[in-house]
């Protein structure tokens, strides 16, 4: 087992995009929908799969291509370390005060350490200064627990 550690930031609007953060429907919209149905389906098959957009459900990172992983721990609490420093770097730039404070990252990231060590994930999220958003995850592999199919975006990928 291992962790796969991913940052997305940008605009929130970009993000409350929901449509483009579901991967697409196994079946297509049938013959004779309306053009900007099946252009909307056309468009979430091409950008899903490559886009660095978070999905919905953690475990679906790992339909992304693995140029988005931003680092690959075997231990639980060097992956918890890595968000830790992510926190660090960005909590001056959180929308709330409440959660820049230090004890509430300390307590998020012994959180996420606990949670990594039993299989599963954790997703975070923060309002940056507007209209930005921050989307940190990190998520267990080999094989995931929530979406044990999919394989690891890096068999075999470096381990930092």
């Amino acid at each position: 087992m291992h962790h796969h550690g991913y940052l997305w930031t940008g605009p929130k609007q970009r993000f409350d995009q929901e449509a483009l953060r579901r991967p697409p429907h196994t079946d297509p919209p049938p013959a004779g929908s309306r053009p900007e149905l099946i252009q909307r389906y056309r468009e979430v098959v091409a950008e899903f799969p490559t886009s660095d957009l978070p999905p919905l459900e953690t475990a679906l990172w790992l339909m992304k291509p693995g140029s988005v992983v931003r680092g690959t721990w075997d231990e639980a609490k060097e992956a918890a370390d890595w968000l830790g420093e992510r926190l660090a770097e960005y909590a001056p730039r959180f929308d709330s005060d409440a959660e820049r404070d230090s004890l509430r990252v300390t307590q998020l990231v012994n959180s996420a350490a606990r949670q990594l060590s039993w299989g599963g994930d954790v997703s975070l999220g923060f309002y940056l200064e507007r209209p930005s958003y921050l989307s940190l995850a990190l998520v267990t592999c080999s094989p995931n627990r929530a979406a044990p199919d999919l394989p690891c975006p890096s068999p075999g990928g470096e381990v930092k």
